[in-house]
């Protein structure tokens, strides 16, 4: 039936077209962002899933700063430790000098002031050993603490070790000191003593930075396994999509031409009218 009211032809034509048409945005969108699932629009289900796995990635990234800080707060504690436990052997040196019976008066005062000043230089070590508002070894905290899950349900925690003078670690008082052949002799004891107690507290913060070191290095292969993973869902095959864009943009081409004869179809009535 020829009708100039009704062009079917028209109309199919032009389903097509406007398919073919939709199909292009969607293609020329994922070659824009490099996305085949940008928005919830493009496919509901798998953005929400890569959303849950976004959230959990940020949760990771959240549990490695935390638990660089507490890897850096042990290493302060550990190096001011270290730094301790050379001035102890030091003092170890001047006690032994001390306590020889042939030493005078005067060189057994001069070595003294030496351990006095490595005394005291104990206790600007302990109170400067601080990052970001913690000291591990003055006694100030009892431990300290990082994340290790991206829902913030589960921690690690490193516990402190108090290296002050006359503390449980290091021995020595705040007035320890070497000014006769006898304090010297009993002073070697208690810095033996010490030395054993700091090495051993630094030999535990040692085993707590490691706990440290390999959860940040698992968190940071489970964060990368969720971006992959992220991608694998949302990311678009960019080989695959310009062959589809130049596909669609020759099936766009031929559409307008369809459309153009269909469109024509009515003026064939005229010749009926002749």
């Amino acid at each position: 039936m020829l009708s100039v009211n009704t062009n079917v032809g028209a109309m199919v034509a032009l389903q097509y077209l406007n398919k073919t048409n939709a199909q292009l945005t969607a293609t020329q969108s994922a070659i824009n962002s490099g996305l085949k699932v940008a928005s919830a629009k493009d496919d509901g289900a798998t953005f929400a899933i890569a959303q849950s796995m976004r959230g959990n990635v940020a949760g990771y990234s959240a549990v490695t700063d935390s638990l660089n800080r507490g890897i850096s707060s042990v290493d302060v504690a550990m190096s001011a430790g270290q730094s301790i436990s050379d001035l102890l052997i030091q003092m170890k040196q001047k006690a032994i000098s001390a306590s020889d019976a042939s030493m005078d008066t005067a060189s057994r005062a001069a070595l003294n002031e030496d351990f006095t000043a490595l005394r005291d230089q104990i206790s600007t070590i302990v109170s400067n050993a601080v990052f970001n508002g913690f000291d591990l070894i003055d006694g100030s905290t009892t431990q300290i603490t990082a994340l290790a899950s991206s829902d913030g349900t589960k921690k690690i925690t490193v516990k402190a070790e108090n290296m002050s003078l006359s503390g449980s670690i290091v021995k020595l008082s705040t007035a320890a000191s070497i000014t006769s052949q006898t304090g010297a002799s009993t002073m070697i004891a208690t810095i033996e003593t010490s030395l054993k107690n700091v090495d051993s507290a630094l030999a535990r913060l040692s085993s707590g930075a490691k706990k440290f070191s390999i959860q940040a290095d698992f968190v940071q292969k489970l964060s990368d396994t969720l971006t992959a993973g992220i991608g694998n869902l949302v990311d678009a095959d960019m080989a695959k999509e310009s062959a589809l864009l130049q596909s669609l943009q020759v099936k766009q081409q031929l559409g307008v031409q369809a459309l153009s004869i269909a469109n024509s179809a009515p003026s064939i009535t005229l010749s009926l009218f002749r």
